[in-house]
């Protein structure tokens, strides 16, 4: 009876965390263009911190991805490093976050020679603010992870272009479009 009562409760607990869960997800979600941008309060790969206050005045790409050195990341990467003085020609910088560590973050800049910031959201915080924090399917297996989405933020600290399903082919190309435009 006891082991009943038990699982029936825990049972109940987990039904409510996960409705939560999604609740706070679909509100998170509903950021769109014209929004202020949520703050951030991060380390990059120095340990130096990271704040949007600290870049006002300038348009910010802040662009979420799953993991360091991966082969989509490592791609998405290089191609906003290659560009990068292009970015900053329009304006712009590049801040890289995922939920890697401080140590990750540096080891993946050193090996890929990458010029931009990359910010450590260790405890997932930014991500769930951006909406960047969901649920994903992967061989039909359901999980909760980065969805790789990218803002960008102009310079009154607005949210001015959201991609929220980014497909790294071409992307680094449309959002500097998007930033030459960007007021």
């Amino acid at each position: 009876m006891l082991i009943r009562f038990l699982f029936i409760y825990l049972s109940m607990f987990v039904v409510n965390s996960c409705a939560q869960t999604d609740s706070n997800q679909k509100q998170i979600n509903m950021l769109k263009i014209g929004d202020i941008a949520p703050a951030i309060n991060s380390i990059d790969q120095n340990g130096e911190q990271i704040t949007l206050e600290q870049f006002k005045g300038k348009k910010i790409v802040l662009y979420f991805y799953p993991r360091d050195d991966t082969p989509g990341c490592t791609k998405e990467a290089c191609g906003f490093r290659d560009d990068l003085s292009k970015y900053k020609r329009a304006g712009a910088v590049v801040i890289g976050v995922s939920r890697d560590s401080i140590e990750s973050h540096e080891k993946f800049v050193k090996k890929f020679d990458l010029n931009f910031m990359l910010a450590s959201d260790k405890d997932g915080d930014v991500c769930e603010k951006y909406g960047a924090w969901r649920l994903k399917n992967m061989y039909g297996k359901e999980y909760f992870g980065i969805g790789r989405s990218t803002f960008l933020i102009d310079t009154k600290g607005k949210i001015n272009k959201i991609w929220p399903k980014v497909k790294v082919d071409g992307h680094v190309d449309e959002v500097l479009k998007a930033v030459k435009e960007c007021p």
